[in-house]
């Protein structure tokens, strides 16, 4: 059963004449009647009473009529649905990002987003970095905001942001009027530390065993939000992504002072699947995300 056979029954109904549902269609006359005996094959039962000047619906007919009307309204509604997500008036976006990256960089972008394509859905899911490449490949999201620059051959990258570690400290506490700071000195201070081990941990572990100096981790936290209201409390220091605290150091609630010999710079890649076919509304915010990466570089 094509749709064409469908809309010439139709329109035979509507004109009341074969010859004029040919003219409406722009089709010959023979032309709508093959697509009607064709129909008429298909459902087993004649359509139309063809005995009479004007064809008139038979029981069959009827039936059908009603079905054809559905079949094309469907039709046309799928149709809309697919032109509303091409033009972006509808849509669902999913992104996998861990919990520094959703708070402090996925809202730039969405905000940004939203202006152009207020009626598209964004759903961020947060994961350890580490679990985000998988639920990428399981297609867990459409794409994910990560840490690191994952290696597997099915997904493709690109750098999002670069973001440099910060130590943090209480405006009030001695060190932090100072233009540089040891590791040597900091060897005396209690720290804060993310319950989840990343490269940037590793990395200042790294460099205070370099200076045979002890990193005095006191207390371990699962949030940066909690890590910057202890070290505001003045429970010990911290080193953090400069991304998450940018507002507090703006606004002299933290305080930050370069070590000297120890800096890291995170890059923070946005990965999807190599060679995918994304929704209209996934590949505008890859774009989106893209333009943020151009305008902070």
């Amino acid at each position: 059963m094509e749709m064409t056979q469908l809309e010439f029954f139709l329109q035979v109904i509507a004109e009341g004449s074969f010859s004029k549902a040919a003219d409406a269609v722009g089709r010959t006359q023979p032309a709508v009647s093959i697509a009607i005996r064709r129909l008429e094959d298909e459902v087993g039962a004649p359509l139309f009473d063809r005995s009479q000047k004007t064809p008139t619906l038979t029981e069959a007919g009827l039936a059908i009529q009603d079905y054809a009307r559905r079949i094309l309204a469907l039709r046309d509604q799928a149709r809309g649905a697919v032109a509303e997500l091409r033009e972006l008036k509808r849509g669902l976006v999913r992104v996998g990002a861990n919990e520094s990256t959703s708070l402090y960089l996925l809202p730039q972008v969405i905000l940004s987003f939203r202006e152009k394509h207020p009626e598209v859905k964004v759903e961020i899911y947060r994961h350890v970095s580490e679990r985000l490449p998988r639920e990428v490949l399981d297609r867990g999201v459409d794409f994910a905001v990560l840490a690191f620059e994952p290696e597997d051959r099915d997904l493709e990258s690109f750098c999002v942001l670069r973001d440099e570690l910060s130590l943090i400290l209480n405006p009030e506490h001695p060190l932090a009027g100072r233009k540089e700071v040891t590791v040597e000195e900091l060897g005396r201070e209690d720290f804060l530390a993310h319950n989840v081990r990343t490269a940037s941990r590793n990395k200042v572990i790294e460099v205070f065993a370099q200076h045979h100096t002890p990193l005095n981790i006191t207390l371990e936290l699962a949030t940066v939000e909690t890590i910057k209201r202890f070290v505001q409390l003045k429970v010990g220091l911290a080193f953090v992504p400069h991304m998450c605290v940018r507002e507090e150091l703006e606004r002299g609630t933290l305080a930050t002072v370069p070590v000297k010999g120890l800096t890291y710079v995170r890059t923070l890649w946005a990965t999807h699947r190599r060679n995918a076919t994304h929704s209209h509304a996934a590949a505008a915010f890859l774009a989106a995300l893209r333009q943020h990466a151009k305008a902070a570089s």
